[in-house]
């Protein structure tokens, strides 16, 4: 990141965050208003996916927006049969 007034509040906002003052999903907010209105961070090339990275590392899983959500999403594992015994609930722990 090139602004330095954006590493600064990102730092004081992160703190924040840390303490439990404020909610994740604020902080993005606010890193993506200031981002809406500097002119420093509206001509650095790279700086949406810097964010994105932050968003990720802050927010949790439910907070990520569906759409980032979806493009990281990848298929589930099959689990076979034999390494995943499951209990039918007529079985039971007794011999």
């Amino acid at each position: 990141m090139e602004c330095n007034q954006l590493i600064r509040l990102a730092k004081d906002w992160y703190t924040r965050v840390e303490q439990e003052t404020m909610a994740p999903a604020r902080m993005m907010e606010f890193i993506d208003r200031h981002v809406k209105t500097c002119p420093t961070c509206q001509a650095e090339v790279g700086l949406s996916v810097e964010i994105e990275k932050i968003r990720e590392y802050v927010l949790p899983e439910s907070k990520i927006p569906k759409a980032v959500r979806e493009r990281r999403q990848k298929p589930t594992p099959e689990i076979s049969p034999e390494e995943h015994d499951e209990i039918t609930p007529n079985q039971t722990d007794a011999p």
